[in-house]
């Protein structure tokens, strides 16, 4: 084969895994930024929670080496009103100065269909429960879902459990 012939194959080559490279996964990702929102269902109360820090290693061709795990801080979290966001962040609910950080880590992560099905341990005032998140995947971005129970964690501002719902909402950029 002659170079020209050669470098004509090597440029083919080259174009065509570049085409196939997003079908064939993306190989070890950090993420970069996050933004997370919830909403407090029973009260229609949106809000943001921020400070994260990641420790997570994705490899979409290689899943069970995968690792979601980081943390936020509690201080940050903010419904857009001063005296409720100082009300939830105080002892009774959140409690801050005792438990400053809520930490997440996967402990599976799975391809399902298009979307990722991650199963970890949320730990949220000091008490650590599953928590289930399906990721869909927009790129170098993750957008994920999931929902929990406040007073699953101690933090009961209703009384009745399926009044405590909240739907939290993950975006994270990629690497």
């Amino acid at each position: 084969m002659g170079t020209t012939s050669f470098l004509k194959h090597l440029i083919y080559a080259t174009l065509f895994a570049s085409l196939l490279s997003p079908l064939l996964g993306m190989g070890q990702q950090k993420i970069a930024s996050a933004a997370i929102s919830f909403e407090f269902v029973d009260k229609g109360v949106k809000g943001t929670i921020s400070g994260f820090e990641s420790q997570s290693v994705l490899d979409r061709d290689n899943l069970e080496a995968s690792v979601l795990e980081g943390t936020v801080a509690t201080e940050t979290l903010d419904t857009n009103n001063g005296l409720r966001n100082w009300s939830l962040k105080s002892g009774k609910y959140f409690d801050k100065s005792d438990y400053p950080k809520i930490h997440y880590k996967s402990s599976t992560i799975a391809k399902n269909g298009d979307s990722y099905a991650v199963d970890g341990i949320l730990t949220l005032k000091g008490v650590s429960k599953p928590l289930s998140i399906v990721f869909s995947s927009e790129g170098k971005k993750l957008i994920g879902t999931a929902t929990l129970y406040t007073s699953d964690f101690g933090i009961k501002i209703k009384k009745k459990r399926e009044d405590n719902k909240v739907n939290v909402r993950f975006e994270f950029q990629l690497e």
